[in-house]
């Protein structure tokens, strides 16, 4: 299902100008959310991050139309997976952005898949240097080949997602997450200026759901050797959750065995479904 203009269209086509720099140029940002019961879970945030991240970049839009896309494909399914785009438009030859642009706002709904709620994940590292000296580390924008190429040899190599360090060899993030360790009854992730994408449950976790539960938390930069030293490690995003990590490479974790990865799975899935308003077995495979 697709959203344009103010209505929902079936199928998987547009009409889309053959300019515009979001497909030329990768000038543009998308947020996905999960959409549960027609609700969108973490409304507000998902809409302030998709603003905030246009406002950086110059792209003129309304946050009301933001909400009214994210809402329409929410209810067109019981889960969904609603991906929300925003492209600069059209223009002419070249790199300097138009100073008149003409925005372009559309979104998709897809089936999401309660099995991937806090299922595990095996992780390696990718030796794709995220670049934290790039705005664009901490906006989520259209230029996501880094992660693509990164996913593509992770799973050749029998692993699901890939591991980023920065260019100081530092701990970022996964390719499509935030990761966390766990070190006794605190959570350390690292902060947002070694490249880290400002990620919707990420937040939720550090300024919620773990103190809640009378954790400590950091955001602090990581080594991969500071990893290798953690109790758990686990992965946020709004599609999965949290995902307790199985294995780094060659080293294994028992991560959704783990009391604390526990206690914070049993927490957030009532954040979200506290939020959409909803039981949680609403969230049940």
């Amino acid at each position: 299902m697709l959203w344009s203009d103010g209505r929902l269209v079936e199928g998987g086509t547009l009409p889309f100008a053959m300019g515009d720099r979001g497909l030329l140029l990768g000038d543009g940002v998308f947020d996905t959310a999960l959409g549960l019961q027609g609700q969108v879970a973490f409304e507000a945030a998902h809409v302030a991050r998709l603003a905030a991240a246009a406002e950086a970049l110059g792209i003129p839009v309304e946050r009301a139309r933001i909400v009214e896309a994210m809402r329409a494909l929410a209810a067109t399914a019981p889960l969904a997976a609603v991906r929300t785009t925003l492209t600069r438009g059209p223009g002419p030859r070249g790199l300097a952005p138009p100073p008149e642009p003409a925005p372009f706002l559309f979104g998709s709904a897809a089936p999401a898949r309660a099995a991937l709620f806090f299922a595990p994940l095996r992780l390696t590292f990718t030796p794709i240097a995220r670049n934290d000296s790039s705005p664009a580390a901490r906006l989520k924008t259209l230029g996501y080949l880094d992660a693509v190429l990164a996913a593509r040899d992770a799973q050749a190599q029998g692993f699901d997602e890939a591991l980023f360090r920065n260019t100081k060899g530092r701990v970022a993030c996964a390719g499509t997450g935030n990761v966390f360790g766990v070190f006794g009854s605190t959570l350390v992730t690292p902060p947002l200026d070694d490249g880290v994408l400002p990620g919707i449950v990420r937040a939720e976790i550090l300024l919620r759901v773990a103190p809640a539960l009378g954790l400590a938390v950091e955001e602090r930069p990581l080594l991969p050797s500071d990893l290798e030293a953690a109790e758990a490690l686990f992965v946020t995003n709004s599609l999965r959750l949290l995902a307790p990590v199985t294995a780094l490479g060659a080293q294994a974790y028992d991560s959704a065995g783990h009391e604390t990865v526990r206690r914070l799975c049993a927490a957030l899935r009532a954040a979200v479904a506290a939020d959409c308003g909803v039981g949680p077995e609403a969230l049940d495979p």
